[in-house]
């Protein structure tokens, strides 16, 4: 289990263009396998371009109280990167102003932003559809100021989706920690008591599931169907629906491949399991993510790549949803595990 981020580590692969030139060469160089510009041009799908704006998906730091082994972000106890007041001020703003009907919260764990209550406070008034946030669970119990957060998601109406890489303790703790897996349903139990995945109350609970290998997820459907089962029958858990998501190979994921020598078969997996269908709904195309430091990408992931937007606007304090409506995506190898199968999105499956 991994107790530190790559970035403490100075780890090669802290750098995102160390990542990129990775993915860049080797079987993509030599032909191996087909870039991802070069497959999605067979396919009549580039340059990709966005559509209608719907999700603004905010990234309120790279802190976090768990340091899991597979996370793109990287995030961890040590990463000290934390959204500011000022650059909240200036996303509230645009919420205000923009088209997007979902505003999604997302980490590290955004609770451990010091003004992540005020900001969720603000950005309730500003009349979003869809309220969410992400969170890893186990903040909840992480220390006592987190003990209300349900209280408090179930006050603004916040719309909680909350990761759970196996609904079994052995399989959930090897890639989040140990302990996590207990933790993680004590939170799942004081959401429920709270009205969350409760009939009538429109409390929201959701699960996010992704593999613990470096393996493809299987139906969504069907895994929703046995995390019910199973959390029901175990430990009296109700959740709404379960987002099934594709490892990407970027990050301390990437690091996994690499290390288990299990990176050329993932590739070649996910470019097998390419599908035309689930281009045209991957989540870059309807979502605009805003970093903790406020700079745009066309997702969470190019986030972390560290490629910002293919527009004159490419910050926050400069918003213009015309302009960003009217750029190309950018890509590279990593958009491959949103392109897999039935496709996978922060929404989960998307073809």
């Amino acid at each position: 289990m991994t107790i530190k981020s790559l970035k403490a580590r100075k780890d090669d692969l802290s750098s995102p263009k160390n990542q990129l030139k990775f993915l860049s060469n080797g079987i993509f160089q030599n032909g191996g396998l087909p870039t991802f510009k070069d497959k999605i041009s067979q396919t009549g799908n580039f340059p990709l371009k966005p559509k209608k704006l719907e999700i603004l998906q905010l990234n309120l730091g790279y802190m976090c109280n768990q340091v899991c082994s597979h996370c793109h972000v990287d995030a961890g106890p040590d990463r000290k990167e934390i959204m500011t007041r000022e650059t909240m001020e200036q996303c509230l703003e645009v919420i205000k102003n923009t088209g997007a009907h979902t505003l999604d919260l997302t980490g590290g764990a955004p609770e451990m932003n010091p003004n992540f209550r005020w900001f969720v406070e603000e950005a309730s008034k500003a009349g979003i559809k869809d309220f969410i946030v992400r969170s890893n669970l186990t903040i909840i119990l992480a220390n006592k100021k987190y003990h209300d957060l349900p209280e408090f998601f179930k006050k603004h109406n916040v719309h909680v989706v909350s990761s759970l890489p196996f609904y079994k303790r052995e399989k959930t703790d090897k890639q989040r920690g140990s302990g996590v897996f207990d933790k993680s349903i004590k939170a799942l139990q004081m959401l429920n008591s709270v009205g969350y995945a409760q009939e009538g109350t429109g409390l929201k609970l959701d699960l996010v599931y992704n593999p613990s290998g470096a393996f493809l997820p299987t139906d969504q459907q069907a895994m929703e169907h046995d995390f019910k089962v199973a959390l029901k029958e175990d430990f009296n858990i109700d959740f709404d629906n379960l987002f099934a998501i594709t490892n990407l190979p970027i990050s301390r994921f990437l690091e996994y491949l690499i290390a288990s020598e299990n990176y050329e078969d993932y590739m070649y997996a996910l470019v097998d399991a390419y599908n035309p269908a689930a281009v045209e709904n991957v989540m870059c195309t309807n979502t605009i993510s805003i970093s903790w430091d406020g700079w745009l990408y066309d997702c969470d992931f190019n986030q972390m790549l560290e490629l910002k937007v293919d527009s004159k606007v490419q910050h926050i304090s400069a918003y213009n949803e015309d302009l960003l409506n009217d750029r190309n995506i950018i890509i590279s190898q990593h958009c491959y595990g949103c392109t897999a199968g039935a496709g996978s999105s922060c929404q989960g499956s998307v073809a």
